[in-house]
């Protein structure tokens, strides 16, 4: 045996597996087609959001949040109804989950220390039924060092094992074959791919250098999902979200090709729930693009103005910050709209500076730096918009200013190929909402959802501007942004049981074979049913790789 364990996948979750196993003394082959400037993959790039239930951070702000009103938020967010086939492991996971967000998930980030800012957010706030999509209360904790900071300590980790002899690092090295013989999983076969010293993030060459084959006692897949296969996305993007756009803007690098769910499919691995996916519909052209297609996505206050690609305001539940595929797939299914890949946010300089935040580590320097101070003169107690943000309104693509409505809808319209923004029409919907401000209560949905909002502090503070007309000139200049499909996640995936093992296809665990992260749907072959809470893709790469080395070192060794 070349090791004890075969690891495949250097991202979040395969670290994880990987300091399961090393701890309990398992020998481990960490398999990874990039260098090594890629340790931690998609997760490294992340925000660093992380789903937590009735924390220490949530009762200092007054959310009063409970197990039981968690469950009940992802039973209504995930709507599983494959329980007796596609989804009958993936509730178990689910509940599994949530009750680990509710306990021992805190205790154990800190043990990795792992710490958290004080504030919480309100992510996926909802689809405005109590037994519907969304958060009933702001549970987005957000890691110092952003998702740099959740990756570090099993980095770490996995260098001082690899000092010690328990881990070896095969970057550069592509599986193109798990080898399962009689119902067992006895290692890997794959090409050894060309040297390539390009920065993380950065798409490397896929030449050719040799073959290499590894066996091991027992295999763990964690290898990400399709966010940057457009084909794959395509392949099975869902009817019930309408037609996939033509155009899209990619939100992870070009490793997340979703390769080994096909390869696990040959071996004999059940995939379920492969018409799942979350895509984002807030995605903007990088400025300063890492990898192909790089898109950034907006994390939106409820306040802009969200209209579609004919100047039309969006119906409920499509606000901002409330629903993420619902929002999709009403811009993908009706029917005039339905040909345009894009929408567009309507807003005011004093909207952009407080409720813009931007997904990434790159885009949140002050957290990943872990700088406080930072943080403090920045987000809470600065003037003007955060730098990052800034930039994207100097330099993106999608992004015009005007004094005037008519001027602003004029140069929006210049960035399409054709005029299809009436201002006349955007001018009435506006001054329509605009006169809903008068008052301390209103008729309008979003107008309500704003002041709902303010009501907790942690909005008010630092992510909600005070009520304002939009075309009140002292709250100006006029924004607007153009935003496009960005992808992201895959839902579904390889089904395992609740100690991370494979399922083969009459639904038996394959001996010795595990998949955790996205790769696995973050657990069950779809954790999250058809929607996240969000917060819960770092999340569910940590419990699900913990789940797999713990299980493994039991059976290894």
């Amino acid at each position: 045996m070349d090791a004890d364990v075969i690891v495949v996948g250097a991202g979040l979750a395969g670290l994880v597996a990987a300091h399961e196993l090393n701890r309990r003394g398992r020998r481990v082959a960490l398999v990874d087609q990039e260098n090594a400037a890629n340790l931690g993959g998609q997760a490294f790039w992340s925000f660093g959001g992380l789903f937590l239930v009735d924390s220490p951070e949530q009762r200092r702000l007054g959310i009063k949040d409970s197990f039981d009103l968690a469950w009940n938020d992802w039973q209504g967010s995930a709507q599983f109804d494959r329980l007796a086939d596609e989804d009958s492991w993936a509730v178990r996971w689910a509940r599994a989950y949530v009750e680990f967000a509710a306990g021992e998930k805190r205790s154990w980030l800190q043990g990795h220390g792992i710490e958290l800012l004080p504030t919480v957010g309100w992510a996926e706030r909802g689809d405005l039924r109590a037994d519907g999509h969304g958060n009933s209360v702001p549970r987005f904790h957000i890691a110092w060092g952003t998702g740099t900071g959740v990756v570090e300590p099993f980095v770490t980790y996995a260098r001082q094992a690899a000092r010690d002899g328990l881990l070896t690092f095969y970057h550069r090295h592509r599986v193109d074959e798990l080898v399962i013989e009689d119902g067992t999983a006895r290692g890997v076969r794959g090409t050894v791919l060309a040297e390539d010293r390009s920065p993380r993030g950065v798409a490397s060459n896929r030449d050719r250098a040799g073959d290499f084959e590894l066996t091991a006692q027992a295999v763990v897949v964690t290898t990400g999902g399709i966010g940057a296969d457009h084909d794959i996305v395509r392949r099975y993007w869902p009817e019930r979200l309408g037609t996939p756009p033509a155009e899209m803007v990619t939100g992870v690098p070009a490793y997340v090709d979703g390769r080994m769910l096909d390869i696990s499919a040959g071996a004999g691995v059940r995939l379920v729930n492969r018409d799942r996916m979350w895509h984002y519909t807030e995605g903007l052209q990088n400025w300063d693009p890492i990898w192909p297609g790089h898109g950034i996505r907006i994390l939106p206050g409820p306040s802009s103005i969200w209209l579609d690609a004919l100047g039309r305001r969006l119906p409920d539940p499509c606000l901002p910050g409330y629903d993420t595929l619902g929002t999709l797939k009403y811009l993908r299914t009706t029917e005039d709209i339905a040909g345009y890949d894009h929408s567009w946010f309507i807003l005011t300089r004093k909207i952009i500076e407080k409720e813009f935040a931007l997904s990434g580590s790159e885009q949140n320097p002050d957290i990943t730096a872990k700088d406080r101070g930072a943080v403090l003169k920045d987000r809470l107690l600065g003037k003007g918009a955060p730098g990052p943000v800034q930039a994207f309104l100097d330099r993106g693509a999608d992004f015009v200013t005007a004094g005037s409505l008519e001027q602003l809808v004029g140069k929006m319209n210049a960035l399409t190929d054709k005029p299809l923004l009436d201002a006349a029409e955007v001018r009435r919907q506006i001054e329509a909402r605009d006169l809903q401000i008068a008052n301390p209560y209103s008729k309008d949905s979003q107008v309500q959802g704003i002041r709902n909002a303010r009501r907790y502090i942690g909005d008010r503070l630092g992510r909600v501007a005070g009520p304002h007309r939009i075309l009140d000139p002292a709250a100006g200049p006029l924004i607007g942004v153009r935003m496009h499909v960005l992808t992201r996640k895959t839902l579904g995936g390889i089904q395992t049981d609740l100690d991370s093992r494979a399922l083969a296809a009459d639904g038996t665990p394959i001996e010795g074979l595990y998949a955790a992260g996205e790769v696995a749907g973050f657990g069950g072959g779809g954790v999250h049913g058809y929607n996240a809470l969000e917060g819960t893709f770092l999340g569910g790469c940590l419990f699900s790789g913990r789940a797999a080395g713990r299980h493994a070192a039991r059976q290894t060794g």
